[in-house]
């Protein structure tokens, strides 16, 4: 059986819908207006419901409207990959690769995988986007990278384990909790300032690790989470990858936790879609996936 409505007719609905009228989601379609008017009537005349009604001026879904919205929604998702599988079949080789890593894995390690991917690019280009928190799982659930390095995955993606990142907990040498001689509690910490990264995701906002401390500064990135606990401005959890030079330098110092000094995160590997995904990125993946496993050694 051929549906009598399109994917098309389906996509403008949908624009309508997010710009709220018919002249605002012409000029994003760039389409005109009339155009659009004609592909929601048409699609109107071929559906045994009413999905569509005029509020003033701005356009609203029927209740039955947003049933049909909803599930169109995947269909266009699925035509758009099935697209992706077409033009990966129809290249030898990417011309781009766009890879999403949280902040928290070691960047040496994707430097390495891309030093090593060099000679056999053929010119294909790298666009490194460093990502923290729910904003990894945004990149992946947009479509947008070929290749993700995230900690959490939403439902319906898979991984493997990369990477186990550990987290430690330290400060200056010279602050406070550095001159108590004896195991620090979680009163202790309580008494004094958490440095925390900000979760970089625009629909969520996640908290990882612990976070009872009353008194906290937010940054955006590591760097400046470990220039404040040099200026000894407060304690922090920071990934090991990133404070190693500063301990063996003694500008930073472990704290002295009776519980909890350390925590591990397990990076993992996605693509996001294997079937459309080119031999680039499939041989990048494979040399990224080596190299972590040489250093887990």
């Amino acid at each position: 059986m051929i549906p009598r409505t399109t994917l098309e007719q389906w996509a403008v609905l949908s624009a309508v819908v997010k710009y709220g009228s018919f002249s605002l989601a012409a000029e994003a379609l760039h389409k005109s207006q009339s155009a659009v008017s004609y592909t929601i009537k048409t699609l109107q005349a071929q559906l045994p419901v009413g999905i569509l009604v005029l509020k003033g001026r701005k356009a609203e879904l029927t209740k039955a409207g947003e049933v049909l919205l909803r599930r169109s929604q995947q269909l266009l998702v699925e035509a758009n990959s099935l697209e992706k599988v077409a033009k990966s079949l129809a290249q030898d080789w990417e011309a781009e690769i766009t890879i999403v890593v949280d902040a928290i894995f070691p960047m040496e390690i994707l430097h390495q995988a891309i030093e090593a991917f060099e000679p056999i690019s053929d010119g294909c280009r790298i666009i490194i986007v460093e990502t923290t928190l729910s904003a990894t799982e945004e990149a992946l659930l947009s479509g947008h990278a070929n290749l993700v390095i995230a900690t959490n995955l939403p439902p319906g993606y898979l991984g493997n384990i990369l990477y186990p990142v550990n987290f430690i907990a330290l400060s200056s040498p010279n602050h406070p909790l550095q001159q108590l001689s004896r195991e620090l509690t979680e009163h202790d910490l309580k008494q004094h300032r958490q440095i925390v990264v900000k979760d970089g995701g625009i629909k969520r906002n996640q908290n990882v690790g612990w976070l009872n401390s009353e008194q906290r500064w937010t940054v955006s990135n590591f760097a400046s989470s470990v220039a404040m606990l040099e200026r000894g401005l407060g304690f922090a959890w920071i990934p090991q990858s990133f404070v190693a030079t500063a301990i063996k330098a003694g500008t930073l110092t472990p704290l002295n936790l009776a519980v909890g000094q350390t925590r591990q995160i397990n990076c993992k590997l996605v693509i996001p879609d294997i079937d459309s995904a080119g031999p680039a990125t499939r041989k990048l993946a494979k040399i990224i996936e080596d190299l972590c496993q040489k250093e887990r050694r």
